[in-house]
């Protein structure tokens, strides 16, 4: 099976200023809000939203970065606010799984072009995709999804979501832009498993704090040329295999939904689940009568 990765031959060589040059587009969105509060002070963070709409980040989140203001239709702008970057962590676009083709089309095919022309252009060294889950969300919930198998989409936010994966791969292996794109999970923080319907996403839940260890990873991972990263927490059961984020970033998440969501945190999941090996107890070896 093909591997979902390619790594440079020559590493790029550790970051020269005191603090790398970040772009978050969408960075007044939940992941882009969390992120920029997290890395304030480790990054040189440039905000980016869309024209007009300053008074979306409140005054306490634009004070955590320089806010630039640009349009996904607009490539000379968009190539402006890539200047001097080193990293872009392309968040921006339509997020509804309910997406219809005359949103998806110029916010996450177009849009999603022109962010990665733009940072080729203005010679960004890397580019964080946010993919999504529903990228493999055909594979429907009954299998472990694993990032070398194709992409399977359920929807059409799925397709546009393999579009960018796609793009983001023509770009590092023929272009020579690093590009990462991470299928993220049911973004939501713990609170939310609180409620009735948490089962529902707790084998696709990511906790915030994870999420900002990963996009960390990423930044620091100057050894990877290309690759689709899955991106869940550390949850007991995950619809989505993490182990090559674990190999090759380094992703060591923390926060497990099954020991937050009621009734499922009483329940003794590692004791009573068949492991489907000799220790359930009633199987028996077949090469043990010849050894």
């Amino acid at each position: 099976m093909s591997q979902s990765f390619t790594l440079h031959s020559q590493p790029f060589p550790p970051g020269s200023a005191d603090r790398l040059s970040v772009l978050v587009t969408g960075s007044a969105g939940n992941i882009g809000r969390a992120f920029c509060e997290h890395g304030t002070s480790t990054y040189a963070l440039r905000l980016m939203i869309r024209p007009g709409k300053r008074d979306e980040l409140g005054p306490k989140h634009a004070a955590l970065g320089e806010v630039v203001e640009a349009d996904l239709s607009d490539l000379p702008r968009l190539k402006d606010a890539c200047r001097g970057i080193d990293t872009v962590i392309h968040l921006a676009g339509d997020p509804s799984p309910n997406a219809t083709w005359d949103s998806l089309l110029p916010a996450n095919i177009v849009g999603t072009y022109n962010v990665m022309a733009a940072a080729k252009s203005a010679g960004v060294r890397l580019v964080i995709y946010a993919s999504s889950i529903h990228a493999v969300g055909g594979f429907g919930p009954t299998r472990q999804s694993h990032t070398a198998e194709p992409p399977n989409p359920g929807d059409l936010y799925g397709v546009s979501k393999c579009f960018g994966e796609a793009l983001g791969r023509y770009l590092a292996e023929q272009e020579g832009m690093s590009v990462i794109a991470l299928r993220i999970g049911a973004f939501q923080p713990a609170s939310a498993l609180e409620n009735k319907d948490a089962a529902n996403i707790a084998d696709s839940w990511i906790s915030p704090r994870d999420m900002n260890q990963m996009l960390d990873r990423c930044i620091a991972a100057r050894h990877v040329r290309w690759g689709v990263f899955n991106v869940l927490s550390n949850n007991a059961f995950n619809r989505l295999d993490i182990s090559d984020a674990r190999e090759i970033l380094g992703y060591a998440p923390v926060d497990d939904a099954f020991t937050i969501v009621p009734g499922l945190a009483a329940y003794d999941f590692a004791g009573k689940l068949m492991k489907h090996d000799l220790t359930d107890g009633f199987a028996k070896s077949g090469m043990r009568q010849d050894v």
